[in-house]
């Protein structure tokens, strides 16, 4: 069973959509709107269609800071930050992004702060069931695709971090003392400890803490602007060509290798479980390799320090699944086991990580 994402009610939310559309459009009606099957599990999300004589029909998508009797994923939501980020990236790179339209920071209208933007079609790699098992459209596409599919998700990433140009991302610094890695590593400490106040810790994840403080790379690097959710189930793909890129609400000023051993581990988080299953997957799909010789020729950057980067993703990963899992027990869906670390579904591999034997 999926786990809850909101509390609240799609047609009273649509009903007050309306009304809202009405102040910035006048005229306009909000038409067709529904929530797509994989609302996310942090920020909600409504797709609907613009009905005025101009301009014409628009399809639109919404995006909507979590609904704090949910339980949410996040102890904030942030909606003006995103859409300050994918205006600067529109402005500033070619990485497709979704046109912005609309910010609203009066919770008033919809309960919370939102925004919309244009939404542009195509398909995404699904979540669930994963696009690694067999049946998804692109476990059932040719090496070539699938190869074709990587270079050019590398290439965004290549692009993002090298054309923001120095300082115009400084409102995506996190709060903090020294450089860019020890906030972010700092943020996500503090974030943990939000997950657990009140309820069992996680053994795993604080060893997990302890072996990154041991990995430390000796040289960060100068900080990019990274996108923090960069994995291809966050963006939106025309035939095997990205033409958006979704879910900046983790975006940050970060080293570079943030966000790559995110993209390489979430890749293997879903292709463990779909080998877990007893299906092949996709092993060859966005291995670290591949990936580090493909961002180093794009860039003249060599990934450094990837061990700890991807021991880093994985951790990130657990803090966010055992939340989640939280959740779920809030909501009567799940009680807590006598082992808290068996609620983060990939504990056996980030306690292999830990210990030095997960591989490459």
């Amino acid at each position: 069973m999926r786990p809850r994402t909101s509390t609240r009610d799609p047609e009273e939310l649509g009903r007050r959509l309306t009304a809202w559309l009405g102040t910035r459009l006048p005229g306009a009606k909000a038409t067709g709107i529904t929530v797509p099957a994989s609302n996310g599990m942090s920020s909600e999300t409504l797709l609907f269609d613009i009905a005025h004589p101009r301009p014409p029909l628009r399809a639109c998508a919404l995006r909507l800071a979590a609904d704090p009797s949910a339980y949410t994923v996040f102890p904030e939501y942030d909606m003006a930050r995103q859409y300050r980020t994918l205006r600067l990236v529109a402005e500033r790179t070619d990485v497709p992004v979704p046109r912005v339209l609309w910010l609203e920071e009066d919770p008033e209208p919809l309960g919370a702060p939102f925004f919309v933007m244009e939404r542009v079609a195509g398909r995404v790699p699904p979540d669930v069931m994963p696009y690694t098992y067999e049946g998804s459209w692109l476990h059932a596409a040719g090496e070539a695709e699938r190869e074709h599919l990587e270079a050019a998700t590398i290439g965004l990433l290549a692009r993002l971090h090298d054309q923001v140009p120095a300082g115009e991302a400084d409102f995506l610094s996190l709060p903090g003392e020294g450089d860019a890695l020890h906030r972010h590593v700092s943020a996500q400490r503090a974030y943990y400890a939000w997950v657990v106040d009140g309820l069992p810790r996680s053994p795993l994840i604080e060893d997990a803490f302890d072996q990154l403080a041991r990995m430390w790379p000796s040289e960060p690097g100068a900080p990019v602007l990274t996108w923090g959710d960069a994995r291809i189930g966050n963006v939106v793909y025309d035939g095997f060509d990205p033409v958006a890129v979704l879910d900046w609400e983790m975006a940050a000023l970060a080293p570079r290798e943030v966000d790559l051993g995110w993209t390489v581990y979430l890749h293997r988080f879903f292709h463990d479980l779909t080998v877990g299953s007893g299906q092949r997957g996709l092993p060859e799909l966005l291995r670290r390799d591949r990936v580090e010789a493909r961002y180093a020729r794009l860039t003249g950057h060599t990934p450094r320090d990837m061990d700890f980067y991807l021991l880093y993703a994985a951790l990130r990963h657990a803090i966010v699944m055992l939340r989640i899992a939280y959740r779920q027990v809030h909501f009567g869906e799940a009680a807590v086991p006598a082992d808290p670390d068996a609620l983060i579904l990939h504990h056996d591999s980030l306690r292999a990580m830990v210990r030095g034997g997960y591989g490459s």
